[in-house]
């Protein structure tokens, strides 16, 4: 275990870099466990605030995994002690690019100081692979999304372009897939998606756009990383080695693993959830969470929690103000849903055992944002999705889980993302028990194979480990 399977002569030192999100801190930080059961020795960066607020890891890590916290300087714009997107809103979310731009000193001198075989840093720290470089490091880049969403970004000279070419990218090329994706696919984004991807590719206050530091990032590594597996939609893998000409070392899908201790045995909310689970027929729930960084209007909740009750089927709905939010009234839900709904479902309004939850036998589906890790571990459990995406590589996710047919996407208004209590409960009914269903609970069922395959995707990360080790630095 954490005493490793390496001896001191080959045991890396590799440093951990993600972006200031608890979207992506914690896979990099799942990743440095498993590279540290090897026996490597890891220096995972990040700034005080975030590093506190880590969950506890276990005592075997306490000699392979040191924290180094880097203080974030202050730049206008930014809340005072924000350091993570959680802290924030998400028009704020430029400036903590920028003030992480800030960080270049303190962390060139601490790899000048400690000379790592390899850094694994995330996009935002386009700064990064030339200091790295210059000082003989190696570089990965780690995307802890899907080869999908990389891939649908083109190449690192596309990313690039869009920081200083005279015709930036129109709402139009985002509508339909990239020309450089040569094979049959429905990965294209909506309308009322495609602002967010035209905003993301144009320069702001940080002096640069997003796509830009993507790109500049991958061009100066070694070698890129990403959540996938050649098992689930494995022709994304090769286009990405074919865009970008370097190896790209899939991690597996790295399904997390429920942990059940005695604490949880004590811990007052679950008791109340399971034993409010426990009375409800096998697959009879729907579990409803569209993640803690999304911002879900007024109108949109209203419609949501009509078209869960109009469904008629009983339902778990994590409800909480996303992170960030700094408007103190509470979450308005409809007059008299809660009392309506009281026999039917539950909203709860505080932290959930998200992973627990879908895998109790009551759940049947699950509806949710379509963020990644979400999609993982819903699938892991076979559970087929009813799939409201909101941002990012949301909506990408949406369509190629609906073309695999394991899910349905809620019907929504192309130009402003609107939709209605009917198509959300529709799309419930569909999915929980209409016959019509059918065909996507047991696709949903037979994914599980793939998904909570523990085996399969930890080859991967075995296979990515023995590249880590190979192709150290003066080796490559």
């Amino acid at each position: 275990m954490a005493n490793g399977d390496v001896n001191n002569s080959k045991k890396l030192h590799i440093v951990m870099f993600p972006w200031l999100a608890f979207g992506h801190i914690i896979p990099f930080l799942e990743l440095s466990k498993f590279i540290a059961r090897k026996g490597h020795k890891i220096s995972f960066i990040s700034t005080p605030r975030n590093i506190d607020r880590l969950p506890k890891i276990p005592y075997e890590f306490s000699n392979s995994i040191t924290f180094v916290k880097i203080p974030l300087p202050h730049v206008d714009g930014l809340p005072k002690d924000a350091e993570a997107t959680m802290d924030i809103t998400n028009e704020e979310i430029i400036y903590l690019k920028k003030a992480m731009d800030g960080m270049e000193k303190d962390v060139t001198n601490f790899l000048e100081k400690n000379s790592p075989d390899w850094i694994i840093q995330d996009f935002a720290q386009y700064w990064l692979a030339p200091i790295s470089a210059k000082l003989g490091i190696s570089r990965i880049y780690y995307g802890i999304i899907n080869a999908w969403f990389l891939s649908f970004l083109g190449s690192f000279e596309n990313m690039i372009n869009t920081n200083n070419c005279t015709s930036p990218p129109k709402l139009e090329d985002f509508l339909v897939p990239p020309k450089w994706i040569p094979f049959e696919t429905k990965a294209a984004y909506r309308l009322h998606e495609a602002r967010w991807m035209v905003e993301s590719s144009q320069k702001n206050v940080s002096g640069v756009s997003d796509m830009y530091r993507n790109g500049v990032t991958i061009e100066g590594a070694n070698a890129i990383i990403i959540r996938h597996c050649n098992e689930f939609e494995g022709q994304w893998l090769k286009l990405l080695e074919d865009l970008h000409h370097m190896p790209v070392l899939p991690t597996g899908l790295m399904p997390p693993i429920v942990e059940s201790s005695s604490s949880d045995e004590k811990n007052e909310s679950w008791i109340s959830i399971k034993e409010w689970l426990d009375e409800k027929p096998k697959g009879s729930v729907v579990y409803v969470a569209l993640g803690s960084e999304v911002t879900v209007g007024q109108s949109e909740i209203n419609e949501l929690a009509r078209g869960l009750e109009l469904s008629g089927s009983p339902f778990f709905w994590v409800l909480r103000k996303p992170s960030g939010s700094r408007n103190k009234d509470p979450i308005e839900l409809p007059d008299g849903f809660e009392e309506r709904s009281k026999g039917q479902g539950i909203v709860w309004k505080s932290w959930a055992p998200q992973l627990k939850i879908l895998s109790h036998e009551s759940v049947g589906g699950f509806l949710t944002h379509c963020g990644w890790s979400s999609t993982i571990e819903g699938l892991m459990f076979g559970h087929p999705l009813i799939m409201l995406p909101f941002l990012v590589d949301q909506g990408l996710n949406a369509r190629i889980l609906e073309d695999k047919g394991v899910g349905v996407e809620v019907p929504r208004n192309e130009e402003n993302g609107s939709y209605t209590s009917n198509s959300v409960a529709n799309s419930v009914k569909l999915v929980m028990v209409e016959n019509d269903g059918n065909i996507i609970r047991e696709k949903a069922k037979e994914m599980s194979s793939i998904f909570n395959n523990k085996e399969l995707h930890d080859k991967y990360i075995e296979n990515l480990i023995k590249f880590l080790e190979n192709h150290r630095k003066g080796k490559n």
